[in-house]
């Protein structure tokens, strides 16, 4: 709880931050064009992303498979959006990021390959070994 209070205060501190810097350099009114230049540039992108994943999708559906990664994808893509219409370069850096599919894969396989091992890891801990024994009652008897 207390990291997720201190990334809601921190996140729009280091965002004011970096926001006057960038302005003492190309100045205040440029700082406020390029903010909303990202956020257009950013939101279009997630709009045709999105429709490419949502038809790849589909296709894997038609090939009836399960279409996983256009799911975790598409999430992905969604939180990117969001990050973009945030003020700020930093979230716009990391929304950038997950919009870009080379970038998506690589931080989606960063996230879920522990999980991944991690599930392959307890599900040979469950299997157990055995074997059937038959009783002589039970061969006498024909089962």
């Amino acid at each position: 709880m207390n990291t997720l209070l201190l990334f809601i205060v921190a996140t729009p501190a280091i965002e004011i931050f970096f926001m006057i810097k960038v302005g003492q350099y190309v100045g205040a009114f440029n700082t406020v064009l390029l903010i909303f230049l990202t956020a257009f540039i950013g939101v279009y992108y997630a709009r045709i992303e999105g429709l490419n994943t949502l038809r790849s999708g589909i296709s894997n559906l038609y090939k009836n498979r399960t279409p996983i990664y256009e799911i975790i994808s598409g999430a992905s893509i969604a939180l990117a959006a969001a990050l973009l219409i945030l003020p700020g370069f930093i979230t716009d850096i990391f929304g950038f990021s997950l919009l870009f599919p080379i970038t998506r894969k690589f931080l989606i396989h960063i996230l879920f390959s522990k999980k991944i091992k991690n599930k392959e890891k307890n599900i040979e801990e469950n299997i157990l070994d055995g074997e059937i024994v038959k009783k002589k009652e039970d061969e006498e008897n024909g089962v």
